[in-house]
């Protein structure tokens, strides 16, 4: 059987790490991505910057349009900015060492449940380094309970 390729878009939160959000396609158009982008901003709210590659899913009118609508701006990474998307790449090699090289999916309906098995447990049990130790989510929960509006609307810090 000849397989395909599929192509993997993640929405992450910088600074802990999370996958908020992520999409599997058969395609490299934009609509899976601004999918994964509108379920991120759903859940989880805008953040105030969005970091992403010169890709042409990510300079078309759909995404970056998605990304205006929502008061977000725009930073892209500059030819030979490797640094500017570390955090992604370095999930990308352990998704792709710790889960895709290890299986032999037949259909991407397989892929795409072996993904998220693997996200569900890279974001709630999988324990980062940089993290002391915690999984993405949990850091990303506290983070947040730190940072909740009290009763008259003020962040509790």
């Amino acid at each position: 059987m000849r397989r395909g390729f599929l192509y993997l878009v993640a929405i992450m939160d910088w600074h802990t790490r999370k996958v908020l959000a992520w999409r599997i396609s058969n395609t490299l158009e934009a609509d899976f991505c601004v999918e994964a982008l509108s379920e991120a901003i759903a859940r989880f709210g805008p953040p105030e910057i969005m970091n992403n590659d010169q890709g042409s899913q990510f300079t078309s009118l759909a995404w970056t349009d998605r990304l205006r609508r929502s008061g977000m701006r725009i930073s892209m990474d500059g030819k030979g900015r490797s640094l500017d998307n570390i955090f992604i790449e370095r999930l990308w090699r352990s998704l792709k060492y710790e889960c895709v090289y290890l299986h032999a999916w037949d259909t991407g309906s397989e892929a795409k449940t072996g993904v998220g098995k693997w996200v569900e447990f890279y974001n709630r049990k999988r324990p980062h380094s940089a993290l002391g130790g915690k999984p993405p989510a949990v850091v990303y929960w506290l983070r947040n309970e730190k940072t909740k509006p009290d009763q008259q609307g003020q962040k509790v810090t």
